[in-house]
């Protein structure tokens, strides 16, 4: 687990890190202003259909039932089925980008209809970025696809990798500026850039590894059926959480201007460690999820979840702790600069921060839910999202009047929370996972706290180096105050729990 975990985490952190690069040039150039909430409407609006029909959903049901076949019946029955599945994706696709681009400013209307009240020609705008940025989804749902096929198969690293494209594609298009109307549209065109090269990388990927593809007539028999079958409850589930994010995006645009990129740039750092460990997590676990209970092997699937878990608690209690109290300093070091000036980072880091609450909990979720979708349940992670998701969006419409888009965070992270104890309990209860160990209930909490002082204090701890920060240019000062900031917080929350789980070998040594 640790190697595929390696490899997908490595190469989503080295796209992530194209991805602040890509959101530094972002925000010099289109700030947090009406420009940036137009492009981000065009960005979200494929992104939102994205993850519905292509990552979602179609990922959910479509990786067990080929792990499955694969395993079952041997490379041609899974040849004939990923074929099949590309031609119904091309034609679904097909048809939602004639839908989109004959209503696109209903989809608009739709995302944000509160966008562009108060700024002439934004809503305009972002009509125009739309029709540029939608066949961005069947680029996607094709890379999701092939990234499902190699995933099976146990190839990571292309997939992992792709996004670092789109990052590419679109700082390229940042810095040609000047052959577009302005930077929204550089951006949007970007973004298509992207998508289009993605596809020719996961293509070419696909064709390395041997995993040909046809383009047969769509048929619904056989694994097709059963795919179809777990493809209903799978939508449902990717359709309510895009009901949360849907809330995300209609309530912003009800806010003042800026809420939206105040929204975008936390979620940019917040997205880091969910794609590098949570999502690489999930896709790791769920082929093997699959496999394992597809041949009857339910210890094995049950260990392959606790280390999952227990990855998940380790990582997520510090990391969600750093981003609490050392957000604001990190956005103002990445992204204050240009048009992105100091309101803009202390939105950003109210936001970050309301985050940050949840991300032991949002980490989990991709492993938990893959517990259940891998065994072809599909229905369960539905019903507990479902409640959730209530109170996600009730919260959201509550909290967002009196603290803006640190509210809307606010929502989101007391939605994943009950999202995941939710799932974690179903999961006790059916033997999908064993329960954590006395020495991780009571070490990574006490490792935590101890890593939480030393936060509070750090102001007072680095007091003596500020005399030689000043020596610094302000962008290094800072990268150097936040890098000192980590090691130590860091490592007092490794020292404390390594050496309380050393202590706790010893004495169960001793006992034997």
């Amino acid at each position: 687990m640790l190697r595929r975990l390696s490899v997908i985490g490595g190469w989503t952190l080295v796209s992530r890190l194209f991805g602040f690069l890509r959101d530094l040039v972002m925000a010099s150039v289109l700030g947090a202003g009406p420009l940036a909430d137009a492009f981000l409407i065009a960005f979200r609006l494929p992104n939102h259909f994205r993850a519905i029909v292509a990552e979602g959903a179609f990922n959910a049901a479509f990786v067990p039932t080929y792990a499955a076949t694969l395993e079952r019946d041997g490379e041609a029955r899974a040849r004939a089925f990923r074929s099949q599945m590309l031609s119904w994706l091309m034609l679904v696709n097909l048809v939602l980008l004639a839908l989109a681009l004959l209503a696109t400013g209903w989809l608009v209307f739709l995302l944000a209809p509160g966008l562009g009240t108060g700024e002439e020609g934004v809503r305009a705008l972002a009509i125009d970025l739309t029709r540029i940025t939608f066949p961005y989804l069947l680029c996607m749902s094709v890379v999701t696809l092939m990234s499902g096929v190699l995933n099976a198969e146990r190839k990571f690293a292309a997939a992992a990798a792709a996004p670092i494209l789109l990052n590419l594609a679109m700082i390229a298009a940042f810095f040609s500026v000047q052959w577009f109307p302005d930077a929204a549209h550089a951006a949007a065109w970007g973004t298509l850039a992207g998508g289009v090269l993605q596809v020719i990388l996961l293509t070419a990927a696909v064709a390395r590894a041997g995993l040909g593809f046809s383009l047969p007539l769509p048929r619904r028999d056989g694994e097709v059926a059963l795919f179809f079958k777990r493809l209903g409850p799978a939508l449902l589930t990717a359709g309510v959480v895009q009901v949360a994010v849907f809330a995300d995006t209609i309530l912003a645009s009800f806010l003042p201007t800026g809420a939206l990129a105040h929204l975008a740039y936390a979620d940019r750092l917040y997205q880091l460690p969910l794609g590098v460990i949570g999502i690489a997590l999930g896709t790791a676990v769920l082929p093997e999820i699959g496999r394992d209970a597809g041949v009857g092997a339910e210890d094995k699937a049950r260990g392959v979840m606790d280390r999952a878990l227990r990855i998940c608690l380790m990582v997520g209690l510090p990391i969600g702790l750093a981003m609490a109290f050392l957000g604001e300093d990190a956005i103002r070091v990445l992204f204050q600069r240009g048009a992105f000036d100091a309101a803009a980072t202390a939105g950003s880091a109210a936001v970050l921060a309301a985050y940050a609450v949840a991300l032991p909990a949002a980490l989990a979720i991709r492993t938990l839910v893959a517990a259940f979708n891998g065994r072809g349940d599909m229905t369960t992670p539905l019903k507990a999202l479902a409640g959730a998701t209530v109170v996600n969006v009730a919260l959201k419409a509550l909290l967002s009047a009196e603290h803006g888009a640190a509210g809307l965070a606010m929502g989101t992270s007391a939605g994943v929370w009950i999202y995941a104890v939710t799932l974690y309990v179903l999961c006790r209860t059916r033997g999908y996972v064993s329960p954590f160990a006395l020495a991780d209930k009571v070490l990574v909490p006490a490792a935590a706290v101890t890593m939480a002082l030393v936060l509070w204090g750090m102001p007072d701890l680095l007091a003596p180096v500020e005399d030689v920060l000043l020596l610094l240019p302000a962008l290094a000062a800072g990268l150097v105050w936040l890098a000192l900031a980590a090691a130590l917080s860091f490592g007092a929350y490794a020292v404390v729990l390594g050496g309380g789980l050393l202590v706790v070998r010893r004495l169960a040594r001793s006992r034997r």
